[in-house]
This record gives C-alpha cells, sequence and structure tokens, in this order.
C-alpha cells in the first residue's frame, strides 16, 4: 500500500473507510467522504437524534429503477455522495439530483460528505449525452443539476456545466432544469456561462450564517463571493429564478439567521430553503443543536416576510428536496406538525 505524503494511500475500494486516501479509477487520489481521519474527533455536544428525523429506508422498486439508470449511465448523484436522508423517498418517486463533472471535489468543506481530491482536469465527455439520456428514461419533468467543485478547470467547469444543461434541453425540451452550481471561485463570466444555457432556476448555497462560513466551508468560499454570484445571476437573467439554501444547527443565533435571510433576499434571491445539519462522519463538524419542526415554521414565516416568492423549511429539507414543489406556496408539502406521542 503506497503511501503519500506519509498518509496510505488504499487501492481496494471496499477497503475505504471514512478519511482514508484512495486511489480513484481515473487515477488519481481522493480522500473518502471529504475530510481527512481526525485522531481525536470533535466531541458530539448532542447524542442520538429526535424522533422528527426519522427518514424513509431506501429500498422498493422506484429505488432499485432509479440506481439502475444512475449506474448504467456512469452518473453520480448528490443523493448518495453527501449521504442525503431523503434518498429513499425521492428514488422510490423516480427522482434524483445529478451531481456533474465526478464525484470527487476540489474543496473539503466540514460539513459535506463528498470526496476530496484533485481530478487533474478529467471529464467525461460522453457525460451531457448520458444526463439527457438519463432525464429521459426516467421521465422527468422537473430536474435538478449539481456538481463538486472543479477548480482544477480553469472555468471552474462551467462550459461542461452547460452542455449538459443545453443537452437536456434538446432532447427533453419540456423539462425544467435547476442548476445548483459550485461559486466559481466568484468568476462572473463563468456564471454567466452558466445562467444563458437554457436553465429555468439558478442555485447557490451560502450553507451558513456569515460568522460560521470559516470553518464550515472551504477557505476558497465566501458568504460575499455566494452573494455576489447569486445577485450577478439574477441581473444577467432576470426571469431565471435564482435560489439558496441554510443550514441550521452549527451554531448560528436566531438574530443571524435573520441576517442571512435578509443578506439573501437584498441580492434578489427568490426561493431559500432550511433543512438542520446533520454530521455525516465523526471527521466531520458535530451538530450544535437539533431545531424543532415549530422552530423551522416560524423562520420559513420570516423568510416569507421578507419578500422571497417560497420558503421551503423542515428538519430534513435540502436544497433540492422536492424542488419541483417549491412554488406551490406550501412548504412543498412538508407537515412540519410533530406526530402524536412526540414531546
Amino acid at each position: 500500500m503506497p503511501d503519500i505524503k506519509n498518509i496510505p494511500v488504499v487501492r481496494e475500494p471496499a477497503a475505504i473507510r471514512s478519511g482514508e486516501k484512495y486511489v480513484t479509477p481515473q487515477g488519481f487520489v481522493a480522500i473518502r467522504d471529504g475530510v481527512k481521519a481526525r485522531a481525536q474527533p470533535e466531541r458530539a455536544h448532542l447524542t442520538g437524534k429526535p424522533a422528527w428525523l426519522r427518514a424513509r429506508s431506501p429500498a422498493g422498486a422506484g429505488f432499485n429503477a432509479v440506481q439502475a439508470i444512475a449506474r448504467e449511465h456512469r452518473l453520480a448523484t448528490v443523493c448518495e455522495e453527501a449521504k442525503c436522508p431523503n434518498i429513499g423517498e425521492c428514488w422510490n418517486a423516480g427522482t434524483a439530483t445529478i451531481m456533474l463533472m465526478g464525484a470527487v471535489c476540489t474543496r473539503a468543506c466540514r460539513f459535506c460528505a463528498v470526496d476530496t481530491g484533485n481530478p487533474k482536469g478529467w471529464l467525461d465527455p460522453q457525460e451531457p449525452h448520458n444526463v439527457a439520456r438519463s432525464v429521459a428514461l426516467m421521465k422527468l419533468r422537473y430536474v435538478v443539476l449539481t456538481s463538486v467543485n472543479r477548480d482544477d478547470l480553469p472555468d471552474g467547469g462551467a462550459r461542461h456545466f452547460a452542455a449538459c444543461i443545453r443537452a437536456i434541453k434538446e432532447d427533453n425540451a419540456a423539462t425544467a432544469v435547476e442548476a445548483l452550481t459550485p461559486d466559481f471561485q466568484g468568476q462572473l463570466r463563468d456564471v454567466r456561462t452558466v445562467v444563458n444555457s437554457g436553465l429555468d432556476v439558478f442555485a447557490q448555497n451560502i450553507e451558513t450564517v456569515r460568522r460560521l462560513t470559516h470553518p464550515v466551508r472551504d477557505a476558497r468560499a465566501g458568504y460575499e463571493q455566494t452573494l455576489r454570484v447569486l445577485e450577478y445571476a439574477k441581473r444577467e437573467r432576470a426571469q431565471v429564478l435564482t435560489k439558496s439554501s441554510v443550514m441550521l444547527g452549527l451554531g448560528e443565533s436566531e438574530a443571524e439567521i435573520g441576517e442571512t435571510l435578509a443578506d439573501l433576499r437584498a441580492v434578489g434571491v427568490d426561493i431559500v430553503t432550511l433543512g438542520q445539519y446533520l454530521r455525516p462522519t465523526l471527521n466531520h463538524l458535530p451538530v450544535e443543536r437539533f431545531v424543532t419542526p415549530a422552530q423551522f415554521d416560524t423562520y420559513r414565516h420570516w423568510a416569507l416576510a421578507r419578500g422571497f416568492l417560497e420558503c421551503v423549511a423542515g428538519p430534513l429539507v435540502r436544497s433540492s428536496y422536492r424542488a419541483e414543489q417549491a412554488l406551490n406556496r406550501n412548504n412543498a408539502g412538508v407537515n412540519n406538525q410533530m406526530p402524536p406521542g412526540v414531546p
């Protein structure tokens, strides 16, 4: 087992553990789950999960069908790579969030379980075709495309992202496309490439409040940088809806939540989602609090009062969760009422 910078590199996929380095099929080195293993992980302040954080088991005919299509067309999904708790519900409903440009990110955010590494310019030239074909097979009327950060590419992958959107629209003209993009290191020419590709919704996640941006996000990300990207996208193509997402439970105050909502609305963001941060592995940041369903309802009312077209808020809400229902004005069908017997 060779060493890279004195860290063992695992070459047998079945043997890879969270935080270990391994060699990808494309030949570059990555870290499983995005964050190196720590000798002493940060101690969790909370243990266990409240009853309202139970999610449907990832199994069933619909789940298997979506999984088969993703495997056949060599597609990565953020549902799997980010360990999304809603994967069972969404895949059984026949929808998935497709992750472009591979499953290895050049950044290492401390909340995210996507593998990290340097793909050294690798891209799959067949991906636009495969993505469009998969959307057709899934018979999707609404699809969310996201991607890893690709700081190794001169344009951050903007042209490839745009090519995938155009391929979908060419084969599936009636399908609405939401693009949850990287920040492209704030390069607005790259934002313009994606915004003008024929999409319907442009999303870039601010993730957390200003004070917690670092250490929560990678040092190359930034609170103001995300606001600039979102503001430019809306100014460049006003008819495109803009969207962002905030995780709660990382130690933010209610005043900071309100400030973040105000900042997003000030740059013209139309839709915001609020969800509970869940620690993907012991190497990631611990959860500081579990936000109750009632509190999520309160924060949703704050957002709507500020003029957002919709705020989808709830413990299991993620940025692309029930995205196609975001403008139904009913919290995308999320019910934040406690089930009987839950304190």
